[in-house]
């Protein structure tokens, strides 16, 4: 079974982790997202902070290769509630993510 919210969560044990974590750290929502060459996200976070986030280091995992496929990868948005980006139903990244990974613009 997957739980809803920004990401895939196999159990329920997993999902309540995601759901207290997100209590306790309040990371920014993304207000935008722009792709950028070289697989780097330009992520806009409500704070009005702008960080670069490189996707490189995810195109080894089964699950995001398709990022590989420019169009695909330029099809990237925000998540409608802000709670990360979105590619499709199964490819996404969280917030939490973009924010603690991300370099700052």
């Amino acid at each position: 079974m997957i739980y809803a919210g920004c990401g895939r969560h196999k159990n329920l044990e997993s999902f309540r982790v995601w759901i207290k974590m997100k209590t306790v750290n309040k990371y920014p929502k993304v207000k935008s997202v722009k792709p950028l060459d070289g697989k780097v996200l330009l992520i806009e976070f409500e704070n009005g902070v702008f960080k670069y986030y490189n996707c490189n280091t995810l195109l080894d995992t089964e699950e995001f290769r398709p990022l590989l496929n420019n169009s695909f990868f330029k099809r990237v948005q925000p998540d409608p509630h802000g709670y990360g980006v979105i590619w499709s139903d199964e490819i996404d990244l969280a917030e939490s993510e973009l924010w603690i990974n991300g370099e700052t613009a």
